[in-house]
């Protein structure tokens, strides 16, 4: 290998360097504060688990995803993490198996074999917040609320948000008798918005499921697709009406919440159909082709744990809010010089000064005090009359 190729990384995995990686610090800081406020309680999974818990019920479209390694120890195959969600999903259903409603929250790297787009990173920081025991829309607005307050939090602009239900499809594929390569061609062809595919994949469906399924490609838009939708879908069985009124539930509180948040439906986009069953939603900004905080709800998440549980939570790549956010994350750098010497009431100086939470910068041997506006020092420690104390740096 050549010297020149030893520094290299491989495509999609960054190193952060200061002051980013301050930023994003602090960032994550503020974010975990956020989330405890709202009585969400942290977890710190693994970065690497036995390949069938990571890819196991909801994580079975990672596969493609995850970096996959053999353990030397027991000679099974693991995977690194590519998505955290699964893991707390675990911790929920099998390691804590509290009753009732339990909220986490996370935050650490993933690592993905492929990136999400072109030019996207393949070592996001995943964090986001779980909520798990409770299968209310209490919970969806819950978790939507807070989402959007931690993109507030980090000043993101110009947010909107996308919003759907994944039971509104299911509901009438289930009463169309769709199952298998049917449901899953008409749901590709949902998703394209191909309106001559769905009119010819639904030809042997009953005429009013029929028109139901291709009415789902229109259903896009403002606020007024939520009405056109109760009407073209006034007949439909009670599990699709029951989630049409759900989102309506949703949308009518988050318009109270934040007036100003531009609301886009879209019944036809079924953003991880395989995944979620119930309400989807993601927040997009202009001049970024995809979305940068995503979620939805994912009941029984826990039966491949052994407990079935409801679920609903968000997810969000902390880079990308610092990258996008205005808010102001870098503190002033400044600091206090102390020369190199050996006197037993400096070094006392230098720790009660760190005890207060002054950063400080002691000289090495040979550093002379001009260093000190490198370091980003605008004091210094000197001598007066036997004791240490904090002076202006001199010019």
């Amino acid at each position: 290998m050549a010297t020149v190729d030893r520094w290299l990384l491989p495509d999609g995995i960054e190193e952060v360097l200061p002051p980013e990686a301050g930023r994003i610090e602090t960032a994550r800081r503020r974010v975990l504060d956020l989330f405890q406020c709202w009585g969400y309680e942290l977890v710190i999974t693994p970065h690497v688990e036995f390949l069938e818990s990571l890819l196991t019920g909801a994580g079975q479209d990672l596969d493609l995803k995850t970096f996959k390694v053999i353990d030397p120890l027991s000679g099974r195959q693991m995977g690194l993490r590519a998505d955290i969600t699964p893991q707390v999903a675990r911790v929920d259903a099998h390691t804590l198996r509290r009753e009732g409603p339990s909220r986490l929250c996370y935050a650490g790297s993933v690592l993905h074999a492929k990136p999400q787009a072109l030019a996207t990173s393949r070592s996001p920081i995943q964090l986001g917040a779980e909520l798990y025991g409770d299968s209310s829309t209490s919970s969806d607005i819950e978790v939507i609320s807070l989402m959007l307050e931690t993109l507030s939090l980090a000043d993101v602009p110009n947010v909107h948000m996308d919003l759907g239900h994944v039971g509104i499809y299911r509901g009438l594929a289930c009463a169309a008798g769709l199952s298998g390569d049917a449901e899953q061609r008409l749901f590709d062809a949902l998703q394209r918005k191909a309106m001559d595919e769905i009119a010819q994949l639904t030809t042997d469906v009953e005429p009013v499921l029929a028109g139901m399924l291709r009415a789902l490609a229109r259903l896009c838009g403002g606020r007024e697709t939520l009405d056109a939708a109760r009407e073209a879908l006034a007949g439909a069985p009670a599990p699709v009406l029951e989630a049409l009124q759900g989102l309506t539930q949703i949308a009518d509180c988050l318009a109270e919440r934040y007036p100003d948040l531009p609301l886009y439906f879209d019944l036809g986009e079924l953003r991880g159909y395989h995944y979620h069953t119930g309400v989807v939603f993601a927040v997009f900004v202009p001049g970024v082709g995809q979305s940068i905080a995503q979620g939805g709800r994912y009941d029984d998440i826990g039966a491949d744990f052994g407990r079935a549980r409801p679920a609903t939570g968000f997810s969000t790549d902390l880079k990308t809010l610092v990258s996008l956010g205005n808010a102001e994350l870098a503190a002033p750098l400044t600091g206090i010089w102390a020369p190199h010497d050996a006197d037993p009431a400096l070094w006392q100086a230098i720790c009660q000064l760190r005890g207060q939470g002054e950063r400080v910068v002691q000289a090495l041997e040979g550093q002379a005090c001009e260093s000190a506006l490198s370091a980003g020092c605008d004091r210094q420690l000197v001598l007066k009359e036997d004791t240490w104390m904090v002076a202006p740096l001199a010019s």
